[in-house]
C-alpha cells in the first residue's frame, strides 16, 4: 500500500495542470471568478484520473497473474530505472517552451466558468495520466496486493484524490495569494513565479530520482 501511495503522490507533480492554475491567476482580474474555474477545472481533472484509474485496475486484474509475475520480474525494476533516466533527460535538456505554449492554448476556454472547464480538466487528467509512469505502477501494485476487491475499487477515490493533492493545494494558494497579494504568501508566489523554469525542472528531477529509486529497490 505505501508503495501505491508514493506512486501516487509521485503523480500529483502535475506540472502542466499547476501551471494552468499559476496562469489562471495571473490572468484573471482580481474580482475574475477564479475560484469557480479552478474549483471546476480540478474537479474535471480528478475525474478524468478516476476513470482512468477504473478502467486500468479492471484491464489489470483481468491480465491477473501477468500483473503480479511483472511486479516481481526485474522487468518492473527495469522499466521504472528506465523511465526515470528518461525523465532525467528530457529535464536536462528541456527549456519548458513546450509547456508555455501548451498553457497558452488551454487559458483560452478557461476564462469563465462553465462545462468546457469541467471538460479540459477532464481531458487534462486523463492526458496527464496516460502519460505518466507512476500512475500506472502505483495501480498494478493496488491489483496485484492482496486486498479485496470493494477496497481496491472503492480505494480509487483515494488513488486519484492523491494524485490530484498538489494541484488542488496549489489552486487554494493561489487563490489565497490573489486574496491577500502583498502577504508573505504573495510574495513567496512572486519569488516562485520568476523562477519558474528551475521550479518545473526541480518537479521532473524529484520524480526521475524517485522512479530510479523505486525501481533499484525492487531489484534487491
Amino acid at each position: 500500500m505505501f508503495h501505491a501511495v508514493s506512486f501516487a503522490l509521485l503523480d500529483s507533480l502535475n506540472v502542466l495542470l499547476i501551471g494552468v492554475i499559476v496562469a489562471l491567476g495571473i490572468m484573471l482580474p482580481r474580482t475574475g471568478p477564479y475560484r469557480k474555474v479552478a474549483t471546476l477545472l480540478v474537479a474535471g481533472d480528478w475525474l478524468g484520473v478516476f476513470l482512468l484509474a477504473l478502467l486500468t485496475m479492471a484491464l489489470f486484474d483481468g491480465l491477473g497473474d501477468v500483473v503480479e509475475q511483472a511486479l516481481e520480474s526485474p522487468f518492473f525494476g527495469i522499466l521504472l530505472i528506465g523511465a526515470g533516466l528518461l525523465s532525467l533527460l528530457l529535464a536536462l535538456r528541456g527549456s519548458g517552451d513546450g509547456d508555455e505554449k501548451m498553457i497558452a492554448k488551454i487559458i483560452g476556454p478557461l476564462q469563465t466558468p462553465s462545462y468546457k472547464t469541467v471538460l479540459m480538466g477532464l481531458g487534462l487528467g486523463i492526458v496527464q495520466s496516460l502519460t505518466s509512469v507512476p500512475f500506472f505502477a502505483g495501480l498494478a501494485v493496488l491489483s496485484a496486493g492482496d486486498y479485496n476487491v470493494w477496497i481496491r475499487y472503492a480505494g480509487m477515490v483515494i488513488y486519484a484524490s492523491l494524485a490530484l493533492s498538489l494541484p488542488a493545494i496549489s489552486a487554494v494558494f493561489i487563490g489565497m495569494v490573489r486574496a491577500y497579494p502583498y502577504s508573505p504568501m504573495g510574495r513567496a508566489f512572486e519569488a516562485l513565479r520568476t523562477r519558474r523554469d528551475l521550479m518545473v525542472k526541480l518537479a521532473s528531477y524529484v520524480v526521475a530520482v524517485a522512479l530510479i529509486l523505486f525501481g533499484v529497490f525492487s531489484l534487491l
